[in-house]
C-alpha cells in the first residue's frame, strides 16, 4: 500500500503553495488535481502521473465517488500519491469523502493545509477580515448555502460573509441579505481569479450587488461587511 497525502494549492498562484506542499509534490508518483491548478503548479511535479479530476460549475466534471476510487487504485500500486486541492483541502474541499474512503481502504493518508481563497483575497484588496470595534467574527459560506426560497435564516449572522463560488448566486445572496436587515449600503467586495494574473477586484455596495454579477469567467469570490470599508474615503 502507497501513501495518500491532501495537499491545499492554495488560491492559484503557483508560488502561494506552501514549502512543504511543494516538497511532496515533487516526490510524487501520481497526482491528481483540481481545475484549478495551473500548469505553474504542476510542473513543480515533472516526473508524476498526472490525472485531472476537476470540478468546474456548469461544466462536465469527475464524480466524487471516481474521485474516491481512483484514489483508492492508484495508492494501492504507488508509493506516493497526491490529492492536489485549490485552496485549503479541509475547507470546501470534499476532503472528509477522501479521507473516509482511503480510511476504509486501510491507506495511510495525511493532508497539507494550504493558504483558502478568503485569506488570499483579503491580502489582494488590502482588507482584514476582521476590525477592532467592527468585526469580530467571520462567516464562510458556499453558493449552495443561499438557497432558492427566501429562507432567510439560511444565512449566518456573522460579522463579515465570505462567500465561495458565488457568482451565480449573488443576487439571491444580496437579497436574502437585505430581508434580514443588513443595510443596503453595506460594503461588498468581488474577487475573482483571486492571485493569478487576471486577478480582478470590484468594490460595490449590498445594494449593488442585488444586480447579480456578470461577464464573470473565473472563480468569483465575495466579501461581504463593515470591515471591508474603503480606507482611503476616510
Amino acid at each position: 500500500m502507497g501513501k495518500v497525502v491532501l495537499i491545499g494549492a492554495g488560491p492559484g498562484a503557483a508560488d502561494l503553495i506552501t514549502v512543504r506542499g511543494a516538497r511532496i509534490l515533487a516526490q510524487a508518483d501520481v497526482v491528481l488535481y483540481d481545475a484549478l491548478a495551473g500548469q505553474e503548479l504542476l510542473d513543480l511535479c515533472p516526473n508524476a502521473i498526472k490525472v485531472p479530476v476537476g470540478k468546474r460549475h456548469g461544466q462536465r466534471s469527475t464524480a466524487q465517488a471516481a474521485i474516491n476510487r481512483l484514489l483508492v487504485e492508484y495508492a494501492q500500486s504507488h508509493a506516493l500519491v497526491v490529492r492536489l486541492k485549490g485552496g485549503d483541502p479541509m475547507l470546501f474541499g470534499r476532503a472528509d469523502e477522501e479521507l473516509a474512503a482511503l480510511e476504509r481502504a486501510g491507506i495511510d493518508v495525511a493532508v497539507v493545509p494550504g493558504i483558502t481563497t478568503a485569506f488570499a483575497a483579503a491580502a489582494a484588496t488590502l482588507q482584514p477580515l476582521t476590525k477592532r470595534g467592527i468585526a469580530r467574527s467571520v462567516a464562510f459560506f458556499t453558493s449552495s448555502s443561499a438557497p432558492e426560497l427566501p429562507d432567510t435564516t439560511q444565512l449566518p449572522d456573522s460579522d463579515t460573509l465570505i462567500q465561495y463560488m458565488g457568482g451565480q448566486k449573488a443576487l439571491q445572496t444580496a437579497e436574502l441579505l437585505l430581508a434580514q436587515g443588513r443595510p443596503p449600503e453595506l460594503p461588498v467586495i468581488i474577487v475573482e481569479n483571486c492571485s493569478l494574473p487576471d486577478q480582478r477586484i470590484e468594490r460595490l455596495t449590498l445594494a449593488g450587488l442585488t444586480q447579480g454579477l456578470s461577464d464573470r469567467s473565473g472563480p468569483v469570490l465575495v466579501m461581504i461587511g463593515a470591515a471591508f470599508a474603503d480606507r482611503t474615503a476616510n
